[in-house]
Order: C-alpha cells, then sequence, then structure tokens
C-alpha cells in the first residue's frame, strides 16, 4: 500500500495549547532510514514512514522524534549535516516531509525533528566558505585558531579516533575546533 493509497486516517484532537504536553507524551523515536523503505531500495524514506503512521498511532504514541535526515555526507549517520534545509535524497523530498507532517498531525501525533547545531559537516557550504575566505562574512562562523592549545580541559569524546579537539585546515592555514569529529567543525556561538 502507498502513502497517497493509506487508509484514511481517525479524527484526531488537534495538535495545539497544552505547553506541558511532553509530560505525558509518549514518544517513538525513529531514523527514517531504518523505519520502513517504499521503495524496496534498502533504505527507508517518509513514504513509507507515512505509510505506517496508523500502526504508530495504535502503539498509543502521542509523538514521533525523528533522528536527522538532511542532507549529509553520513560519516556520523546524519549528524554531520551539509543542508540544514532539505531532505536526504535517499529519504524523499521536502515535499514528501511536509505532507508526512500534515499525515502526522491529523493522527494527532507531534513530530520532534533533531537538529543538530552544535556543529555542521565539514561539507556544509557555510564551514567551505569560512575556511576558504578568512575575510568572509562567514569568517567566524566557526572557531578558529593559530594554536590547538586553547580549551585543554576539554575531553576528547572519541578518543578511539581523535587524538584533539582540534583539527588543522591547510587551506586556512589555522586550527578549527570539533567537539565531535573532525569532519564536524562546531559552530561558533560567541
Amino acid at each position: 500500500m502507498s502513502a497517497q493509497q493509506a487508509r484514511p486516517a481517525p479524527a484526531a484532537a488537534p495538535i495545539a495549547g497544552d505547553p506541558d504536553w511532553y509530560k505525558d507524551a509518549i514518544i517513538y523515536e525513529l531514523h527514517v532510514k531504518a523505519f520502513f523503505d517504499s521503495t524496496g531500495d534498502g533504505t527507508g524514506d517518509f513514504a513509507g514512514l507515512m505509510e505506517k503512521l496508523d500502526y504508530i498511532a495504535d502503539l498509543g504514541v502521542t509523538a514521533i522524534w525523528l533522528l536527522p535526515f538532511y542532507p549529509s555526507p553520513m560519516r556520523d549517520d546524519g549528524y554531520d549535516i551539509a543542508d540544514y534545509l532539505s531532505v536526504h535524497p535517499d529519504y524523499g523530498t521536502l515535499r514528501d516531509f511536509r505532507l508526512f507532517v500534515r499525515e502526522a498531525h491529523r493522527r494527532g501525533l507531534r513530530v520532534i525533528t533533531e537538529l543538530v547545531v552544535n556543529h555542521t559537516s565539514d561539507q556544509h557550504p557555510w564551514f567551505v566558505e569560512s575556511r576558504s575566505d578568512p575575510e568572509g562574512p562567514k569568517r567566524d562562523w566557526y572557531v578558529w585558531s593559530e594554536t590547538d592549545q586553547r580549551y585543554l580541559d576539554a575531553r576528547i569524546i572519541f578518543t578511539d579516533t581523535e587524538s584533539s579537539n582540534w583539527a588543522w585546515s591547510n587551506e586556512r592555514r589555522l586550527y578549527y575546533w570539533h567537539r565531535f569529529f573532525s569532519h564536524q567543525p562546531d559552530l561558533n556561538w560567541e
């Protein structure tokens, strides 16, 4: 059964109002790519997720928490976001996502998206511009330093793959800060 042929959604209470809704919510966290594949290509997608909304609602779930589904080089399972304004093409389109949200809301299901704003992929246009144009408008959107001796008290999270929280950029001739992997430069929030 395709997403367009899915049975009509049951009437649901509108999603609005209660700022404390999460206190009694039953939240189902899922990864679009691993949930349900509508095309048979081996990767879950928004069309497949829409096909299973009635099943999810029948479980008593009141909110769906989606792991990152944005375009990404997928070096950290989508947590290395390369574009905040679109959907990874393996999962569908922005139109598919909007339709999914609408269909979820029709069933009284809230949708939470995991939006990673600590860092981006090193392939994100912001980082590419920051790295390549030290005088440009995005020059300080990331944490750059002439030394790798700043923040020495910060624990290295992935000691099996990273020896420092700083990585050298040959292009900019400076170090950039990454709290996670070196391909995930941290955004500068100062």
